[in-house]
């Protein structure tokens, strides 16, 4: 058994043969974040591969920028999962809830720049073997009010995938 060090999850075991996951806790932009690496037993992992993923996890903030802009975009078309998001989540919401979540006093406040300073991605999957969902990035409004998120994915090549789900 072989074992490389990893910037974000300290030190691997390459075992082959088996499923891995390996978690680490992240902080981006001052806010706490989970990663998760998971591996199957048929994926080619290896060290170039772990170091793959180092290297990819420092344009993390740019990845996260694109999807920012792409969510941003998207509140202003109808029928897309980043309004009707918005319109669930803030339908219905407590007096308490919307300065908690959002900052604000007054639903009136609640603009769509608001909601996206409000919306922090907590999560972030790793896939190294599957080249077109090797980032799967989990935007939530916090724990504390919703299990709901905003879902973007991007490639191994940090290409943003155009569709932002919104799952629970």
């Amino acid at each position: 058994m072989s074992k490389v060090a990893s910037q974000h999850f300290g030190e691997i075991e390459l075992n082959h043969g088996r499923d891995h996951n390996f978690a680490a806790k992240h902080e981006l932009a001052g806010q706490p974040l989970e990663l998760d690496l998971s591996v199957n037993a048929h994926d080619h992992f290896d060290e170039a591969a772990m170091h793959k993923v180092d290297y990819r996890l420092r344009f993390l903030p740019e990845l996260v920028d694109q999807v920012r802009e792409m969510i941003a975009e998207e509140l202003e078309q109808e029928g897309t999962s980043p309004q009707e998001y918005l319109r669930f989540h803030c339908n219905a919401i407590k007096p308490e809830h919307l300065k908690q979540v959002f900052g604000v006093t007054d639903k009136a406040q609640l603009t769509n720049q608001v909601f996206l300073k409000a919306l922090k991605l907590g999560h972030v999957g790793i896939f190294p073997g599957q080249p077109e969902r090797y980032f799967v990035l989990d935007f939530t409004l916090g724990s504390h009010f919703t299990d709901e998120i905003l879902v973007a994915s991007a490639d191994e090549d940090g290409v943003v995938d155009d569709e932002i789900l919104w799952e629970s």
